[in-house]
């Protein structure tokens, strides 16, 4: 388990995580979101003990990770895939480690199967793309069999073989019972892997809840109807006091209902219906309501873009 109590990083004037406090839990996969400049990173180097907080803590299990007594037997993670010596290859990297931390050498064999880096880890780490070394960082982060594990930007330089490989890999740690945090700006991965989701905006906490409780919590429930007596069924909703508009000629928009609340009520007054859903936010629109006001940086085509968005709705 990682517990965050009331952590604050102050880099002279600059306030990069401002009280923040959440909880990993085992058994599932966290997501770790915020835009550029949230203090996601600052935070986890935090967890690890790479930054000191200016006040709070970081806790791993209880205790803070400088205490552990075998770190890399409780914690793994990758936070910088380019942080290996270019001269070492794959496997001599991870067979410094394992000696280091007095793990079997038969461990550095299973791990490079278990990330499928086969004979790209007989070359030097020099030569690999971003993919491998994504690769070679989450064997590192798994060598000691660790039970609580962070990853940054996990998915960064896979291709689609290797990002479905990554998402079954997580998903298989947290069924394990490890606890697992993962930051990416993948949402549509994001919204496939995790769980639960702590969303930050200029180091502060903004939600924390799980995935299906910001799907459907955040946005407005939207359910799209289409009948052959679309007047009909449209004055029967709002007698209700339901907001319903016209899409097309059949097809009505109900906000803030379900399915099974349109569907009653057209039953009810004996309204066929030929189309009947509700209309599932993606995590990115979530997201981008969470962070709305926490974009350090936007461009004026993109506020533009939103307003001549909003305007159209």
């Amino acid at each position: 388990m990682i517990e965050v109590r009331g952590l604050t990083k102050r880099y002279g004037d600059v306030l990069a995580v401002d009280d923040l406090g959440f909880v990993v839990e085992p058994g599932k996969v966290t997501g770790f979101l915020g835009p550029n400049g949230a203090g996601k990173s600052t935070t986890m180097r935090m967890v690890l003990g790479l930054d000191r907080p200016t006040s709070g803590e970081a806790l791993v299990n209880g205790r803070p990770f400088a205490t552990l007594d075998e770190p890399l037997r409780e914690v793994g993670a990758l936070l910088d895939a380019g942080a290996v010596h270019p001269g070492r290859t794959g496997r001599d990297h991870l067979r410094v480690a394992a000696r280091t931390h007095g793990i079997p050498l038969r461990r550095v064999d299973e791990v490079i199967e278990e990330v499928g880096l086969g004979r790209a880890a007989r070359r030097r780490v020099k030569g690999y793309s971003l993919g491998m070394r994504q690769r070679l960082g989450i064997a590192s982060a798994l060598l000691a069999d660790p039970r609580v594990l962070l990853f940054d930007e996990p998915v960064n330089g896979l291709d689609l073989d290797g990002v479905r490989w990554i998402r079954e890999l997580l998903r298989g740690l947290a069924e394990e019972g490890r606890t697992v945090l993962v930051s990416s700006h993948l949402l549509g991965e994001m919204q496939q892997i995790a769980d639960r989701l702590v969303v930050i905006g200029r180091g502060r906490l903004i939600a924390d809840a799980t995935t299906e409780e910001i799907l459907r919590g955040l946005g407005h429930l939207q359910v799209r109807v289409r009948t052959p007596q679309p007047d009909a069924l449209l004055s029967r909703l709002r007698e209700h006091g339901l907001t319903v508009r016209r899409v097309d000629r059949h097809e009505l928009l109900v906000e803030d209902s379900t399915a099974e609340e349109v569907g009653d009520l057209a039953n009810a007054s004996a309204l066929p219906l030929h189309h009947l859903s509700e209309v599932s936010q993606s995590l990115e629109d979530a997201y981008l309501t969470l962070t709305s006001g926490s974009v350090e940086h936007s461009s004026r085509r993109a506020e533009l873009v939103g307003t001549t968005t909003e305007g159209a709705r």
